[in-house]
């Protein structure tokens, strides 16, 4: 009994670090996309998003942090004419 409930505290210990290290990573790739895009000239992400032909609800959100599937992170990083290096190159430490 006290060896199960061991590894309960232990794996949701562990859960929650890699959690929270996965949304540390998410706030870095949330600022990185929203710097570029301020770089590049939109004071909105709409006008970014309408114009790169990305969904403007769905580019919002990476703005905000939330998760992306790595095909959209492709094209968001197509969308500011850089290579995955370029992109990953600076915000990231």
């Amino acid at each position: 009994m006290v060896i199960k409930v061991w590894f309960s505290f232990f794996f949701c210990t562990m859960d929650k670090k890699r959690d929270d290290i996965i949304q540390e990573d998410l706030e870095k790739l949330a600022n990185r996309i929203k710097a570029l895009r301020i770089k590049q000239g939109y004071s909105n992400y709409e006008s970014f998003a309408y114009e790169k032909n990305l969904p403007r609800a769905q580019y919002g959100r990476y703005e905000k942090g939330e998760d992306l599937r790595y095909s959209s992170l492709m094209k968001v990083i197509k969308a500011f004419g850089m290579t995955p290096k370029d992109f990953f190159g600076e915000g990231f430490e």
